[in-house]
């Protein structure tokens, strides 16, 4: 009983949280600290690294301890006023806005496919398929990772992924997404250059995105999810975009809802395509997408424009 309850207990909470609260108690140890601990500690632990880590790394390191504290049936030291204030006075002094992966355009995904495909290694096959599911499919890093044969569905018009979990679905309910054929005279199609990949790879259940190794071996263990970042900066690195070291696994996300609002996308449609919860992220992107077009400042330097073209 107690077992089973356990493992209930673990499953409300996913994988990678409990990896990052592990790795931060890992953390609290090593520096020293002993648990269960008072907010004294806590205090001297936060004062210790303040200079050096990130205001939100500390606030995270926190929320791990106090998450320790609670199921094991102790008081809660990072409640306390102290800590609380010291680490509002913390962020306030050396807190930074958080640095945001730059959206990839579909311009410039379609550099980086154009590069790619005319390369028939393994390896390109597999990261045209990753970088265009990943776009098209406005998919988490750890979507991909995560992703499996049987989670595909062909269809006539394209493809359908149902995730049996993801981020905005830790109830496992399932999140379906549709990825359209491209057109016939297109760079792009990502549904082609998956089927592609699986055909190359000869890849009939299991992970879809596996690794390789140097000698381009194929293995059976899917990607991890820093390893998809690496990819796609060298991916982008070999079609010469100017801003690799501004990409991440999330540009091809944001990527998907900026160019999408470009191209004249519904909102609706880029949020479901996407399975953001919230409109304000869609929102966001959508700003950003328009942050020269839709701009105060260039309705008065036109008009000033054309005044001048005006005059005799």
């Amino acid at each position: 009983m107690a077992a089973r309850h356990q493992r209930f207990i673990s499953a409300a909470t996913s994988e990678n949280t409990r990896r990052t609260y592990r790795s931060a108690i890992r953390h609290f140890h090593t520096w020293g600290g002993v648990l269960p601990c008072d907010s004294g500690a806590v205090l001297r632990y936060l004062l210790t690294y303040s200079d050096s880590l990130n205001p939100r790394t500390l606030a995270l390191r926190l929320t791990a301890l106090a998450q320790w504290h609670a199921f094991q049936g102790f008081p809660d030291p990072t409640t306390d006023p102290n800590v609380r204030k010291t680490l509002k006075g913390i962020t306030r002094t050396h807190g930074k806005p958080k640095k945001k992966a730059k959206a990839l355009p579909i311009e410039d995904m379609e550099l980086i496919v154009a590069k790619l495909g005319p390369d028939t290694s393994l390896i390109a096959i597999r990261n045209n398929a990753l970088i265009q599911i990943g776009f098209f499919g406005a998919l988490r890093r750890s979507e991909l990772a995560a992703l499996t044969v049987d989670e595909l569905t062909w269809a006539p018009d394209g493809l359908v992924i149902t995730l049996s979990r993801s981020k905005t679905d830790q109830e496992g309910r399932g999140v379906t997404k549709a990825i359209p054929y491209g057109s016939p005279d297109g760079i792009c199609c990502p549904v082609k250059a998956l089927k592609r990949w699986l055909e190359a790879a000869n890849i009939t259940s299991g992970a879809v995105f596996r690794r390789i190794t140097r000698w381009g071996v194929l293995g059976t263990d899917p990607l991890y999810g820093g390893t998809i970042n690496a990819i796609l900066e060298a991916c982008a690195e070999a079609a010469a975009l100017p801003y690799v070291p501004e990409l991440s696994s999330h540009s091809l996300r944001r990527g998907l809802a900026t160019s999408a609002h470009r191209s004249g996308a519904d909102f609706k449609d880029i949020k479901r395509q996407g399975g953001w919860r919230h409109d304000g992220t869609v929102q966001g992107y959508i700003d950003e997408a328009d942050r020269f077009e839709a701009n105060a400042a260039l309705t008065l330097l036109r008009r000033k424009e054309k005044n001048d073209t005006s005059k005799p």
